[in-house]
């Protein structure tokens, strides 16, 4: 996870853009002229739909987005290039083409589940000359680019020609293409690195009814062998991820709670994408993508996640390692502002923890307890020397920092090489702070950028001091 922080790999979607219109609102009376619900609408939201929903969640995990597809000239394809401007993605391989309807899906949803839903859209294929223009648009902007999707939403871009094009100039240039597939016949994608069909549209476009793993396995290689694929892959839903190449693996996933998947498989073919964009090996960006999607699912209306999010989710599974878990100084700062703009209650300590002990577990635990997630700040090696002398610490900053790490009640660990974690309290602002009972009646570094102080009372007889004399003193056995 950590060489995906940082990372901005560009990455071309071509497809089915959309706009996702939602109306929410309450019902609590049936209309006295049908026997329908009367939904009284409280707000209106909208977001990218369909390959825009691809697009949306590459943009949330960091990727730079050129965009190419066909909308109408008009307001709903004003509209939809707005949006796309608005979120940073670049729409200058949008074509409109004179006549079309821009595709624009609106759903009710009342007390959070949908009740109905209304389309207004073009679903015949885009004429020879958008084609033209959208396989002139991938061949001028590959060189820039990582990878390419196609996000088939069955609505008309993704023509045979379209496909042909875009997959032969990407091979050409030396690029995978991962393909959201639509249909019962996927060979025009043939060439491409891989398809992401879920289980039922696998069954349709081979033929095989897949109920087991041996069903399983003869649809995968099916798709490998007729679209010519690098890889093979078919999402399960709740059982995860199959994939094959040289051999077949499944990688299984978690959601905790399913409110909605709209919008999941946008999410896999996104996060695949960007995972492989920044090096990941296959095996690496299925359990990625299958995080991702879990999140997702967790959520109503189609969704994006964040890396913050997967890393978070990762983390309740106790699927993280502890590196994972090591922040730097910005951020520990982005992501405490985020936590508390979703109402999560950041709770703060700090220490050297240098020969982790029972008293420092259970006042971690304490100090856990007080909030929802405890970020510690650890005194680096030469902070440590400073205060305790040249003989300390016993055990170095990266090795305390990942036991830290490893410890359930620890949410976040980050090192400062000051005398206090000033700054650092100051830069955070924690809802609570926690230290110490032998701070009682005196001053906190850092007391002033926290909402509450709270102290907590060390285990009698247990410290790293103590230790260190017993094993001088040839005692501790």
């Amino acid at each position: 996870m950590r060489a995906l922080q940082n990372a901005h790999p560009h990455i071309l979607v071509i497809g089915d853009l959309m706009i996702d219109h939602y109306l929410w609102g309450g019902c609590e009376r049936i209309s006295p002229e049908a026997p329908v619900q009367v939904v009284d609408i409280a707000r209106e939201t909208t977001v990218l739909g369909g390959a825009g929903n691809v697009i949306n969640n590459l943009v949330t995990l960091g990727a730079q987005v050129s965009v190419s597809g066909v909308i109408g000239d008009d307001e709903n394809g004003a509209e939809l290039r707005a949006m796309l401007s608005t979120i940073g993605a670049s729409s200058e391989g949008l074509i409109t083409q004179k006549g079309r309807k821009t595709s624009k899906k609106s759903r009710i949803i009342a007390s959070n589940q949908q009740i109905l839903r209304y389309d207004k859209e073009s679903k015949e294929a885009i004429d020879i000359t958008s084609e033209t223009a959208i396989t002139a648009y991938v061949e001028s902007v590959l060189d820039r680019c990582d990878i390419v999707i196609l996000s088939d939403y069955g609505k008309g871009v993704i023509t045979d020609a379209v496909a042909l094009g875009v997959i032969t100039a990407a091979k050409r240039a030396g690029k995978k293409v991962l393909v959201d597939p639509k249909g019962k016949d996927y060979r025009k994608y043939r060439g491409a690195y891989l398809l992401t069909p879920n289980k039922k549209e696998a069954s349709e476009a081979t033929g095989i009814v897949i109920q087991d793993e041996a069903s399983l396995k003869k649809a995968l290689l099916s798709l490998k062998e007729t679209c010519d694929l690098e890889c093979s892959m078919i999402t399960l839903s709740e059982d995860g991820i199959a994939i094959y190449d040289e051999s077949m693996r499944r990688f299984p996933t978690v959601a905790k709670e399913v409110f909605d998947v709209t919008g999941a498989g946008d999410t896999v073919i996104a996060s695949l994408s960007f995972a492989l964009s920044c090096g990941y090996t296959i095996d690496q960006a299925a359990p990625f993508a299958n995080h991702a999607a879990a999140v997702v699912v967790g959520k109503i209306g189609s969704a994006t996640v964040t890396l913050g999010e997967i890393e978070e989710y990762e983390s309740s599974l106790h699927q993280s390692t502890s590196d994972m878990h090591i922040k730097s100084h910005e951020e520990i700062f982005a992501l405490s502002s985020r936590l508390k703009k979703e109402g999560k209650k950041v709770v703060f300590t700090n220490g050297c923890f240098d020969i982790l002990h029972v008293g420092h577990v259970k006042y971690l635990q304490e100090a856990k307890s007080y909030g929802d997630v405890l970020i510690v700040g650890l005194n680096s090696d030469s902070s440590v020397r400073e205060l305790k002398g040249p003989t300390r610490p016993v055990n170095v900053q990266e090795d305390r920092a990942y036991i830290l790490a490893a410890l359930e009640s620890v949410d976040y660990v980050v090192l400062f090489s000051e005398e206090t974690p000033h700054e650092l309290i100051k830069n955070i602002g924690p809802d609570i702070l926690v230290k110490g009972g032998d701070y009682e009646g005196k001053s906190v570094v850092g007391a002033e950028f926290a909402k509450e102080l709270r102290l907590v009372q060390f285990v009698d007889g247990k410290s790293t001091t103590a230790t260190i004399a017993r094993i001088n003193e040839g005692t501790l056995c």
